[in-house]
């Protein structure tokens, strides 16, 4: 779970699904700057906290990377995911992946992130129930993409956010309105799971 300061061309890596249907299923990702899976031990943690909450739900991937956060949202009973990545060799990895996984429920768009949350914000025909946020840790990316995120033409009422940071989160990371249910640190790794709502 370490950034890598630079790519390390061509070489060929892979991530285990940890539970539902696609258990043991590995995943395989090519070496990118700053693409590390978050690793079985934090995903363990992490559907632990969301476990009542993912069958059904609509996720979003936003810096999908390998996809395993959303691909493992939908092992365990999601009913919809959509992936986002703006590099395209790591996007044709995943394509390749959720092909072969037989994944009917799950689309990969090719997009920066917060170009993709410009157009979902103006199209807005579906609400999201949990996001996934784990971008590359030096680009310091978490602050706007939580602004823009936090729309109610985006997410659903009490929808749940995840975060991973390589340092601890500050209270203006994240809007307001989000309510924060889980903290934990991992080796380097610091991660989180907030509430959004909007009610008065």
């Amino acid at each position: 779970m370490k950034h890598k300061a630079a790519a390390k061309t061509g070489k060929r890596n892979s991530v285990r699904v940890i539970g539902g249907a696609l258990r043991s299923r590995r995943i395989e990702f090519v070496d990118s700057e700053g693409l590390r899976p978050t690793s079985d031990r934090i995903r363990e943690t992490l559907f632990n906290w969301i476990q009542n909450e993912v069958p059904g739900a609509r996720c979003l991937d936003l810096f999908a990377g390998s996809g395993v956060l959303g691909i493992e949202a939908v092992s365990r009973g999601a009913s919809w995911v959509d992936l986002v990545e703006m590099d395209r060799k790591v996007a044709q990895e995943l394509a390749n992946t959720i092909h072969s996984l037989g994944l009917s429920n799950a689309r990969l768009e090719i997009s920066n992130a917060a170009l993709w949350l410009e157009r979902a914000r103006s199209a807005a025909d579906k609400l999201y129930d949990i996001v996934f946020l784990d971008p590359p840790f030096a680009d310091e990316l978490l602050p706007a993409t939580c602004a823009l995120l936090n729309d109610r033409a985006i997410l659903s009422e009490g929808a749940l956010v995840y975060l991973e940071s390589d340092q601890a989160l500050s209270a203006d990371t994240v809007p307001e309105n989000w309510l924060q249910l889980k903290a934990k640190k991992a080796g380097q790794v610091n991660f989180y799971l907030y509430k959004a709502s909007w009610q008065d």
